[in-house]
Parts: structure tokens; sequence; C-alpha cells
């Protein structure tokens, strides 16, 4: 059974491998993926976070990011979690046919960007609280 420290350090790295797929995808102009995977990646820093704040070590099996952040006090603005709530169509459209079509047009090399730098901003914060 692993202890706490260790579900939250398997986040954590988990995370951290996560980011390099997101640079990769990036850098091969697959944005709506890199959107896809900052999702991801955000959603295993708040699932660290989750552990930490709880006394289970198991994180609820959600990809909503807001509600693994619920009761959490974690210094984001109400904007940062509008951007998290808007960050979440990311896993929820990214994985249905009748989404994918108009997400990867919106999804635009200026807006994947700017995603992952808020992304990486949010990620400071919450890395802070742990």
């Amino acid at each position: 059974m692993m202890t706490k420290e260790e579900h939250i350090n398997h986040w954590l790295k988990s995370a951290d491998e996560d980011m390099k797929d997101i640079n990769w995808l990036f850098q091969g102009e697959r944005y709506m993926k890199a959107l896809y995977f900052g999702h991801l990646y955000v959603e295993k820093i708040c699932k660290a976070l989750w552990v930490k704040n709880n006394v289970e070590n198991i994180a609820p099996f959600t990809h909503n990011l807001t509600r693994l952040l619920d009761g959490i006090e974690t210094g984001l603005s109400n904007e940062d979690m509008d951007f998290l709530n808007d960050l979440n169509k990311y896993q929820t459209k990214g994985r249905y046919p009748e989404f994918i079509e108009n997400l990867e047009i919106e999804t635009t090399k200026e807006l994947t960007e700017s995603y992952i730098k808020r992304i990486k901003f949010i990620d400071q914060c919450l890395r802070k609280k742990l």
C-alpha cells in the first residue's frame, strides 16, 4: 500500500512526463492534443493536491478540475478557476467525435500557446500548496 507521500509523488512525476508530451505535441502542431494533455497535466497536479488535503490517498475518479479543487485552499483567482472550467472541455470534447472537428478548428497555435502559459502559471500556484 502506497503512503500519502508516494501517491502525491506519483501524480507529480506522471504530470512531469505529460509536460514533455505537451511540448512535443505543440512543436508538432497538434494543438488540440497538446491541450488534451494540458488538461491531464493539471488534473494530476489537482489530484496530488487533493490527496494532500484529504484523509484518503486515492483521488476521486473524476476529470473535472474544479471539482477536484472544491474545498481546497488553492490561492487561485476566480479567473483562474474559470480557465480551469474552460480547460475541462479538452478532456470531454476531445474524446467524442461529434466535438473534435470544431474543437480542432478553434484550437489555434496562438490559443494553445496562451493556454500552455496559463497552465504553467496555475501549476506554480498549486505546487506552492503541496
